[in-house]
């Protein structure tokens, strides 16, 4: 499901650049910025460009853009490093600032339906309906409510309009061009349709575990039936191995990553990151617990991890023995042809579940609905 939150730019941008090319995909994460840049050959993706530049630590904290001016050279420089010279992008926003929730409205002609929607959201959005852009996907248009009338089942997404004001200006700062704003979890999804072969009838979690944000993404036959976000990531594994541990920032980064070929004791490590994967693994459970009290038609079958901490020692197993349930690492380039791209195979591997939401981004056109 190729479902885009263009609209949330709150301005129809995409009929102004009218091209079948895919845009420029542009994750700013916490931690790091990552570009992803991909066309399409004989029926396949192919990737042109991709790229990583790490942030200092504090320069967007809890998605908050605490030194704009710092990301906006880390673009710059990411996009000359690696000669990305198409200037139309998409990016994404996730965290609290965004609400994704399934609802059902009254089936409505479709020149009615924004309206219908926009009276519905107001039921559903924690913030006054004035200071949100909306947007919608219908997931079933031919529903029967308990009373016999026609309904309709829709995604609806809302994202506050200042934080959606922040990234556009930030992104244009870099001297870009914003077409799509998307939502994390829905790159994801798409970046999971390309990759994995799906079945009308499975249920699959996507878990995102950024630097801030953690997003539990369920899809049913590669549609979106629940989504979370979560403010637990990297950044907790980090701070409690420097509280536990009496590390650096840089130490608790390498550490957390790369276990084994730390100075820090070994033991100690390893217990530090089993008491933060027992947090993420009950957070996890807990949205699919949830999950499973309002879906009576069928069991998860796979959970998919991506993101920068996928990788940490331990999480997929415990998260595996928690939940029973088969857990493995992202690969978003799988069906991807990355033969353009110079780095070593192992290179690829190591950051492929950095790249998730960089490659859903990179698979939007303009003026994606």
């Amino acid at each position: 499901m190729l479902a885009t939150v263009k609209r949330l730019l709150d301005t129809d941008i995409g009929s102004f650049f009218a091209s079948d090319k895919h845009l420029v995909g542009l994750d700013i994460g916490s931690s790091c910025i990552k570009v992803v840049q991909m066309k399409e050959s004989k029926g396949r993706y192919v990737l042109q460009k991709f790229g990583i530049k790490p942030l200092d630590p504090g320069t967007i904290v809890d998605g908050a853009m605490m030194n704009p001016g710092k990301v906006v050279a880390a673009i710059k420089e990411l996009l000359k490093e690696h000669r990305v010279r198409d200037k139309h992008v998409a990016t994404s926003i996730s965290g609290h600032s965004v609400i994704v929730k399934k609802i059902t409205v009254p089936a409505v002609p479709e020149d009615e339906l924004e309206t219908q929607v926009k009276l519905a959201a107001e039921q559903y959005i924690p913030f006054d309906i004035n200071e949100v852009n909306l947007d919608f996907h219908i997931l079933n248009s031919n529903e029967q409510a308990d009373d016999g009338e026609p309904q309709m089942s829709l995604l609806l997404v809302a994202a506050k309009k200042d934080k959606v004001a922040e990234l556009t200006e930030l992104v244009r700062s870099a001297g870009l061009i914003p077409m799509v704003i998307d939502v994390d979890a829905f790159a994801i999804e798409n970046m999971y349709d390309v990759n994995y072969n799906l079945t009308p009838d499975e249920i699959t979690a996507l878990v995102n575990i950024g630097a801030s944000v953690m997003n539990v993404n369920i899809l049913k036959g590669g549609t979106c039936v629940f989504t979370r976000d979560i403010s637990i990531g990297g950044n907790r594994y980090s701070e409690f191995i420097q509280h536990e541990l009496g590390a650096s920032f840089e130490e608790a980064e390498t550490a957390k990553k790369s276990e084994g070929r730390s100075r820090l004791d070994q033991d100690a490590l390893a217990s530090a990151l089993t008491n933060v994967n027992t947090e993420v693994v009950s957070e996890v459970a807990n949205s699919i617990d949830y999950f499973r009290t309002t879906n009576m038609d069928g069991e998860i079958g796979r959970i998919v991890l991506c993101g920068g901490c996928a990788k940490v020692k331990g999480l997929s197993e415990q998260l595996s023995h928690r939940l029973s349930v088969q857990v493995e690492i992202a690969n978003p380039f799988a069906e991807i042809d990355t033969s353009n791209v110079r780095l070593a195979p192992e290179v690829m591997q190591s950051v492929a579940p950095l790249a998730a939401v960089g490659v859903g981004l990179a698979l939007r056109r303009p003026g994606d609905r």
